[in-house]
């Protein structure tokens, strides 16, 4: 039921009130006659259109309080309608994480139950193995002692003698059907060499994948206390939000103390985001307008160092001409590292190498700088175009209208393209003489010098070893065994024992070569 107005109450009151005192100055006067009459009809019109006009002001006032009671209420219901819709957005995208991680979970567990089953496999075969190997040993120890008796019997020999000749043949024996066994094991594993290969690199990819990924995407970003993490999040999550849209990375705030992990496969956009994200934090200023507004300052000083970069690299080098696309793209590679190597920093040694080369072969020695400057120009992008790095180059110097030796050279530098010219070989020989020098790639001079060391003292302690260096900056061990102390069989079961003895003693990035040689050389003189 609605509430009766005040001001209406009131308003019926005053003019009940005049009223009354109309009809008691009437009533006064009604016994004066006709005119007393004549003034009491004028009053009660007076009192009639004073309550009609009352009664309308009452009207116009619960029409008004109407409409202000509805405009109030579909302003909270719109209120309320935002409300909700923000809130189930933020319930779609706690749905989708966790959606993710549970299909990353199931992920997990398929690769462990696989991993199961061929160790359980393994095993199988490895228990398999055991019974005909002690099926075999039954089998030699009753040839043994039948041979023994035999030789007891025809040579006239003890007991113990005849064991010891039967032992020395049987052990001469089993070596050369080991050194068969191993060179057919050898033989089969060469023929399925490019099927296992294939094998051994997605399991390696598998053990190495998370580490190496969380290298080459990942920057962090120190913060001088825990309470900071609130602040970066802002009210409802609008300040991260507002960081992630404007840098175009994802900012990862767990429970690592002090620290704010950024992930992105493009460094410009980790670089931006982490220098945008300290002058923050050191301003102390953090919501979406000022995020915007440093984002934006960083960006174009970032954008002016890669251009500055690219510039003085160029300079540097003595290539001119470069269009601004491709001095900008080299810029880039500033931020760029392939295997803990600066990109920029291996450009520039390949460009001055490929130079160093071409003049002492006297070729063209700017056309060798000019295609060793832009041979790696395809990973300043490779993350955003499909295909290898040397093709992705080669295409975009060609669009600069780079000269046709240049391109050839930066599509053959890994074998992509077969080299065609002298400048194209001199690009492969300088890019490996930068990326496998010693310290060039995660490894520093003095672990490099001693790996080599090691290496030359395991192989030099086997007997029969006359030589051995370590060539290929330590990724193979060449050996020369004594054709007189050392049997073909031997060497290889002598090789695997290397091999052995270098995979339980040393630790190196990748794999070791192990080259046995074996030769027989006659020397005369002639006099």
């Amino acid at each position: 039921m609605r509430a009766i107005n005040p001001i209406y109450c009131l308003i019926i009151g005053a003019a009940a009130l005049v009223a009354g005192l109309l009809l008691g100055n009437v009533l006064q006067t009604i016994r004066s006659g006709s005119k007393s009459r004549k003034i009491l009809a004028e009053t009660r019109r007076d009192a009639q259109e004073l309550l009609e006009k009352a009664e309308k002001e009452s009207q116009t006032i619960r029409q008004n309080a109407d409409v202000e009671a509805k405009e109030s209420t579909i302003a909270q219901l719109k209120e309320l309608d935002r409300e909700t819709r923000k809130r189930h957005a933020e319930i779609e995208r706690m749905e989708d994480r966790l959606l993710k991680r549970e299909e990353t979970l199931d992920e997990k567990v398929k690769f462990f139950e696989k991993r199961e089953r061929t160790h359980t496999h393994k095993l199988k075969e490895l228990a398999n193995r055991q019974k005909s190997i002690d099926k075999l040993e039954k089998k030699r120890q009753d040839l043994i002692q039948e041979q023994q008796a035999e030789l007891a019997r025809i040579g006239g020999l003890s007991q113990q003698q005849a064991k010891e000749i039967i032992i020395e043949r049987m052990e001469d024996e089993a070596r050369k059907d080991a050194a068969s066994q191993i060179k057919k094991i050898i033989d089969d594993a060469t023929d399925q060499a490019d099927m296992k290969a294939k094998e051994i690199i997605a399991t390696a990819i598998q053990r190495v994948a998370s580490d190496f990924v969380s290298e080459t995407t990942v920057s962090v970003v120190n913060l001088p206390s825990d309470e900071m993490k609130g602040r970066i999040i802002g009210r409802e999550g609008r300040n991260i939000r507002a960081l992630e849209a404007a840098t175009g990375v994802d900012l990862i705030i767990d429970d690592t103390p002090e620290a704010v992990i950024i992930s992105s496969y493009d460094p410009i956009r980790r670089e931006v985001a982490a220098t945008a994200l300290s002058r923050l934090i050191s301003d102390g200023r953090i919501h979406p307008a000022r995020i915007e507004e440093i984002v934006d300052k960083v960006e174009k000083e970032i954008e002016k160092s890669v251009r500055e970069a690219g510039e003085q690299l160029a300079f540097e080098v003595g290539v001119q001409g470069l269009k601004p696309e491709l001095i900008r793209l080299l810029g880039r590679l500033k931020y760029r590292t392939s295997y803990g190597q600066n990109v920029l920093q291996h450009s520039r040694e390949v460009a001055f190498i490929a130079g160093m080369m071409a003049s002492e072969l006297g070729v063209n020695v700017k056309l060798a700088k000019r295609a060793g400057l832009l041979h790696d120009i395809g990973k300043a992008v490779d993350h955003e175009v499909e295909g290898s790095h040397a093709l992705i180059g080669a295409e975009i110097a060609q669009k600069f209208n780079e000269p046709r030796e240049v391109v050839r050279a930066m599509a053959a530098h890994h074998g992509d393209e077969p080299p065609s010219t002298i400048e194209a070989i001199l690009i492969q020989a300088a890019d490996a003489l930068s990326a496998a020098r010693p310290g060039a790639r995660r490894e520093i001079l003095e672990t490099y010098l001693k790996r080599l060391e090691k290496l030359e003292e395991i192989s030099t302690s086997f007997k029969g070893v006359e030589k051995s260096f370590a060539v290929q900056a330590g990724r193979e061990i060449r050996i020369i065994f004594t054709p007189e102390d050392v049997s073909d069989q031997e060497m290889a079961l002598m090789a695997r024992d290397i091999a052995k003895r270098i995979e339980q003693e040393l630790e190196y990035p990748g794999e070791i070569k192990v080259t046995a040689i074996r030769e027989s050389r006659a020397v005369e003189y002639a006099r």
